[in-house]
């Protein structure tokens, strides 16, 4: 029988991959000339024939280890590759070929998302239901979307993705394989806002506070005049569920003042997911920043505010356009968190 990395790469090949992108999707399963031999089988006789199998006949991939793996992995999905080796008696790295090479399996880490009651997701379905109800894809684009977020000196740093090649760990500590984390580090919070026209100019509190009177009295003057420099007179103001924001001064403020925005009736709680900045921008914009310069708070306040000017206007429209896919997205899905 064939085995699902030889499946995988005749669909690849089949669907115009080549075999640098091959080897590269299945993260090395398989060295990039033994995918070349195979596409050359493929092109010669359709399949991937094997006369015999390379090497050593297997003495632990067989297929009653390959069941107890497969068995093992169903009753408990979520077993690290040392409890299967402990469990079945079989090394680890064998216990890695077999969910790879054999059952097709490759590590996802988990992802944190909003847990969200029932109730929340009727509001959810609610508010989409609304949206499309009542406003095009082109209205959405005229809508502000705003959000804050904390910003400190410690930088963004990823233990999966941030990795220094070297061939000892005192190389890799000097080639900068050392992340240093402060127990309470500086940092800022910044308010910022989106349309279909880009992004705004940010409002930085750098004594981190936030309340209703100073939103009033900072963010919402700011909001007010970049939304009529950036879209006119027709537009919509965007805003989540933090009390600041729903506080009955702020909503009168925005009553007031703004050609129409979205009251704190009607935006759902617990929606990260559908404001632009949380699901992209934010990550956009910590991306553009060279943290390698930010020492001091002053430091992070200037990269901020260059940063903002560096992220690309494709990828603001994108994410402020993709809100629309997200609001149906929602609605077939009954109301559930999309990433």
């Amino acid at each position: 029988m064939k085995s699902k990395v030889q499946t995988a790469v005749k669909n690849k090949y089949e669907n115009g991959d080549g075999p640098a992108k091959i080897y590269r999707d299945l993260a090395g399963v398989v060295s990039l000339q033994t995918i070349k031999l195979w596409i050359e089988m493929i092109k010669n006789t359709g399949s991937i024939n094997l006369s015999s199998p390379s090497g050593c006949p297997r003495t632990v991939r067989t297929k009653p280890n390959i069941s107890k793996v497969k068995w093992r992995l169903a009753k408990k999905k979520r077993v690290s590759t040392r409890e299967l080796s402990a469990n079945t008696n079989i090394s680890r790295r064998s216990i890695q070929r077999i969910l790879r090479e054999d059952l097709g399996c490759f590590p996802y880490k988990k992802i944190k998302q909003p847990k969200l009651t029932d109730l929340q997701k009727a509001k959810r379905i609610k508010f989409v239901n609304w949206v499309l109800n009542n406003y095009t894809k082109e209205d959405t684009e005229k809508w502000l979307f705003t959000d804050e977020k904390y910003f400190d000196l410690d930088g963004v740093y990823n233990v999966q993705n941030d990795q220094v090649w070297a061939v000892s760990r005192a190389e890799a500590d000097k080639k900068g394989g050392v992340h240093q984390k402060s127990k309470f580090p500086a940092k800022v919070m910044v308010w910022l806002s989106v349309c279909g026209k880009g992004l705004t100019m940010p409002v930085i509190l750098e004594d981190e506070t936030m309340n209703a009177e100073r939103y009033i009295q900072d963010v919402l003057p700011i909001a007010l005049k970049c939304g009529n420099n950036m879209l006119g007179t027709n537009w919509a103001y965007q805003q989540d569920g933090a009390r600041p924001h729903t506080h009955s001064l702020s909503q009168k403020w925005c009553d007031d003042h703004f050609p129409a925005f979205i009251p704190k009736t009607r935006w759902p709680p617990n929606s990260p997911d559908l404001c632009p900045l949380d699901y992209s921008l934010w990550n956009e914009l910590a991306q553009a920043m060279n943290w390698d310069h930010i020492t001091t708070k002053a430091a992070l306040v200037d990269e901020i505010k260059r940063s903002i000017k560096e992220v690309e206007k494709e990828k603001v429209l994108r994410s402020v356009r993709d809100f629309a896919v997200r609001l149906r997205s929602i609605q077939k899905n009954g109301g559930n968190y999309i990433r």
